[in-house]
């Protein structure tokens, strides 16, 4: 510990400051204490990742995530402020050196202390992923070592700063030499399997002295994880078998964390158990190896410190390596870096499908940026769902302090705005003049109201369900009446078209494939039974299929139903939860016949089905395409990018746009899920930036896009 320097808090919390443990990237460590006397390691967010709201949303969940882990071989989030003007947190202090520093200082831990320290990291490991976590960075320097054995620390938490490298800059998250393969190859999509990986080479470091993959850059340590053989010269014997299993490249084949844990419990607990070793149970000249992997005859001449991974084989290794990569390159003529390895940066905006094409773009575009935003006063009431929809060049969207405004697509210039309590919900939509919107003149009642779309004056108005959608189908405006008892259909000009009787159990309008649908359940909510389908038309509302519980409706395929299976029905409370889904389900709208298609395996995240694909969008940014078809996966991108809408598709372009919640845009190619361009977050979305989701859409070419209380625009060959 060191003095606090100038310029550091006394005290942050309300826990006093005693001095810097150490400082990173991502903060400063202070060693703090309570009123009651308890010591703790308080961590300080530095000021750039504090102003930095992706940041602060990641940081927030990870903190959330970690108080979730407790047992005896962590150290346990005890206090927290995320929401401070610098985010901080408090873990429980635990003195002692850390793993790296006790094996540069003493060497490389005889058989007996290797023993106990895999057994603490097995049962630490444990509780972690019971908690539903991967740590994700399992390395010397996370494994502090105790009186009463090793604690495993920031579980989760760095992977808040590792986040925010990625989504910015492309950097990997972890460290090479104790990152597993699928970890390099795609980091947001590990298993618990990764971290046991990460153990078979911790294992080996504090064995040996360096790592099993270590080379002279982390570009060939990276891919000797991916693609080489550990090198397990001077691992005691006893413990190969162990070490070997947690290194193999598929994670399916490793053993899991009980097994390691017999398997570990059954060596002896003290002894050489094999191992080249002196009196003192250290092996002799730890860094220093030969080629072959055997420990080097010692020589007169001073040794590498341990950990340092320059002895001879690993130089050799290395050269090797990248002379032979580089001649690689050198023969396909092709100057591109390791793709598994590290994420580089994305293609430039054109270098897509699209060429050198010119974007068809509405008369007199240009960028633009509009706030959906207009201070009034009245009751609150927010929806916190804004968006657009669009009918030729004209934009039609909700926002705070009015109920919508029509805005220019090629300017942003607003043309009219109506309403004036507090709202933001998106226009139900937009057809032959009209936008359809809604209307909450007070607590009880509920309306939908047709506008005039040239001038926004008021064609008509309906009152409706107080807590249920409308929806447009092909020959009208599908409601529910404001008791409940019946579904009403309603013509452009306001006229009832027919009628048909609910049922008394929970029923909601749906639209899919253009025709009017409801879907019932019994109980009070949705998805408390399984779901029915029911057809409805002029008095009739006739069952089709009966659905699974939690199923989710996405839209048709050729006139046909298509929902989504879960694997679970389960009711799961957990901030940041994301349904599994294992199957597509497709249904004959004449005879109710269902027809199941499994996926290969199952895929969570926001469903959109567009053009025949449906896009599975998590909330961590790996988006899966997958055909509606035959339910075969068409590709999978992991963006980096957190909070992603939903897919706009431009044909033209052959490409799938997002947005973040934070205006950042990004494209894929729509054939290979391959990242074309993406752009850098909004300087000030607006103060609704957390709690809005975002939008996308495409008028002809133009990208149009919401993000917080901010509307924009942007050229798809030009979008930063």
């Amino acid at each position: 510990m060191t003095p606090l320097s100038t310029g550091d808090p006394e005290s942050i919390g309300g826990y006093t400051l005693l001095g810097r443990l150490g400082a990173g990237g991502m903060g400063v460590v202070y060693l703090g204490v309570s009123a009651s006397g308890r010591q703790v390691a308080v961590k300080l967010v530095r000021g750039s990742y504090a102003e930095e709201e992706e940041f602060r949303t990641r940081f927030r969940q990870e903190i959330a995530a970690a108080r979730r882990v407790s047992g005896a071989f962590t150290a346990p989030v005890v206090d927290a402020d995320p929401d401070a003007e610098r985010p901080w947190m408090a873990t429980l202090y635990v003195p002692g050196a850390n793993l790296a520093e006790v094996v540069e200082k003493e060497g490389p831990l005889g058989p007996g202390e290797l023993r106990a320290l895999g057994l603490g990291l097995t049962e630490a490991l444990r509780d972690i992923h019971r908690a539903g976590l991967v740590h994700r960075d399992l390395k010397p320097r996370n494994v502090l070592m105790t009186e009463d054995g090793p604690r495993v620390i920031d579980f989760g938490i760095s992977r808040a700063a590792d986040n925010q490298s990625l989504t910015t800059t492309g950097r990997m998250i972890g460290t090479p030499p104790f990152m597993s393969p699928e970890q390099l190859a795609a980091p947001r999509d590990v298993t618990p399997a990764s971290d046991v990986f990460s153990l078979g080479s911790l294992l080996v470091f504090a064995a040996v002295g360096t790592g099993p993959f270590d080379a002279d850059s982390p570009y060939i340590t990276g891919y000797q994880v991916v693609h080489g053989t550990p090198d397990l010269g001077g691992v005691p014997e006893a413990f190969l078998d162990v070490v070997r299993g947690c290194l193999d490249k598929d994670p399916a084949a490793r053993p899991d964390l009980t097994d390691i844990h017999r398997m570990l419990r059954a060596l002896p607990e003290s002894g050489t158990a094999g191992a080249a070793a002196t009196g003192t149970g250290r092996s002799v000249h730890p860094g220093h190896r030969t080629a072959s992997g055997a420990p080097a005859t010692p020589s007169a001449s001073a040794s590498p410190p341990p950990g340092a991974g320059t002895g001879p084989g690993r130089s050799r290794r290395g050269r090797m390596l990248l002379t032979a990569l580089a001649a690689v390159l050198a023969l396909t003529g092709l100057c591109v870096g390791v793709g598994v390895l590290v994420s580089a940066p994305d293609a430039p905006a054109g270098s897509g499908t699209a060429g050198a094409r010119a974007a068809s773009l509405p008369d007199g575009w240009r960028p633009w940026r509009t706030k959906l935003r207009y201070d009034v006063r009245g009751v609150p009431l927010d929806y916190d769902d804004p968006g657009c929809v669009a009918e030729g060049s004209a934009l039609f969207c909700g926002g705070t302090g009015f109920t919508a405004v029509r805005i220019d697509a090629a300017t942003g210039r607003t043309g009219w705005r109506t309403g004036t309590r507090p709202q933001g919900a998106r226009p139900i939509g937009v057809r032959d003049g009209l936008v359809y919107v809604y209307e909450d003149p007070d607590d009880r009642t509920r309306r939908v109201v047709a506008l005039d779309a040239a001038t926004g004056h008021r064609r008509w108005q309906r009152d409706i369900s107080k807590s249920e959608q409308a929806v447009l189908y092909d020959g009208g405006l599908l409601t529910l009446a404001p008791d409940y008892s019946s579904f009403v259909a309603y013509g452009p000009s306001g006229k009832e078209l027919w009628r048909a009787r609910s049922l008394d159990e929970y029923c909601t309008p749906s639209v899919l494939g253009g025709a009017p649908y409801a879907l019932c359940s019994e109980g009070t909510e949705a998805g408390q039974a399984p779901v029915g389908l029911m057809k409805l038309g002029p008095g009739s509302l006739t069952e089709r299929a009966t659905l699974p519980e939690k199923s989710e409706a996405l839209g048709a395929v050729d006139g046909q139903p298509l929902f989504l299976a879960p694997q679970t029905a389960k009711d799961v409370y957990e901030a940041g939860y994301e349904r599994p889904y294992n199957a597509l389900l497709r249904v004959a709208p004449d005879t109710g016949r269902v027809s199941r298609t499994p996926l290969a395996r199952p895929l969570a995240g926001a469903a959109t089905l567009v053009d025949g694909v449906v896009y599975f969008v998590r909330s961590d940014g790996l988006v899966t395409a997958v055909s509606a078809d035959s339910g075969r996966q068409l590709w999978q991108k992991v963006t980096d990018v957190e909070s992603l809408s939903a897919p706009a598709v431009s044909r033209t372009y052959g490409r799938v746009y997002f947005a973040n919640r934070f205006g950042r845009l990004l494209a894929l190619d729509s054939r290979t899920g391959a990242a074309l361009w993406r752009t850098s977050a909004l300087a000030d979305p607006g103060d609704k930036a957390q709690d809005h989701p975002p939008s996308v859409l495409l008028v002809k070419d133009a990208i149009v896009a919401t993000a917080g209380d901010t509307a924009f625009s942007r050229s798809p060959d030009s979008p930063s």
